[in-house]
């Protein structure tokens, strides 16, 4: 049987991948470079659902999917809350007094403050937290080191020098799973939540 698929905004091993992993198990993941093209996935068949990142602990809202949503022609069918545990990791070899620089994407900087400010990094933004992985796999340098999820230091072949670096505990982002049909549930089903967007 063909495992079914789920799309995400981001880069593989992002926390949108991650999130996909958990909620959907034995499901194909699917990376889409924007929002609206993981919504697009699902439209065109390419994907059975899409998980969409609504509201993060501690960035708030995301302002790109409750512009898209309204039009998007799509049922949100579940949610999925999934923690954000930052790693910082490098390529195996590195230690972290070789470490110099640390890239990842803009909201993750603004949760690592303590880790930055310890250590003296300089900060490097990168479009993503799994881009930001990608990046330094790719440059080989012990000196540069990436800010993401567990998955993104496996999926890159790079080595976890730090576990749960983020300034709060409490760091997890909402997400909603959205689907082209949705099945008509029993009015006794428990643990129904209703959307409603306005």
């Amino acid at each position: 049987m063909t495992p079914k698929t789920i799309a995400f905004q981001g880069r593989p091993g992002a926390y949108s991948d991650l999130a996909c992993r958990t909620a959907r198990p034995g499901w194909k993941t699917l990376p889409c470079k924007t929002f609206a093209d993981t919504i697009t996935a699902v439209h065109e068949g390419k994907a059975d659902q899409a998980m969409l990142a609504c509201e993060n602990s501690l960035a708030g809202r995301v302002p790109d999917i409750h512009t898209l949503l309204p039009n998007a022609g799509l049922h949100i069918v579940g949610e999925h809350f999934q923690r954000v545990e930052h790693c910082l990791m490098a390529i195996h070899g590195a230690q972290l007094e070789d470490i110099k620089r640390v890239h990842t994407h803009p909201v993750a900087m603004g949760q690592i403050h303590t880790l930055l400010k310890t250590y003296n990094f300089t900060p490097v933004i990168e479009f993503d937290t799994a881009g930001a992985a990608e990046l330094v796999a790719l440059w080989n340098k012990k000196e540069e080191a990436a800010v993401a999820s567990e998955l993104a230091a496996e999926l890159n072949g790079l080595n976890i020098l730090k576990r749960n670096v983020e300034d709060a505990a409490h760091n997890t982002t909402r997400f909603y799973i959205a689907a082209r049909t949705t099945d008509r549930l029993s009015v006794n089903t428990p643990d129904v939540m209703t959307t409603v967007l306005f």
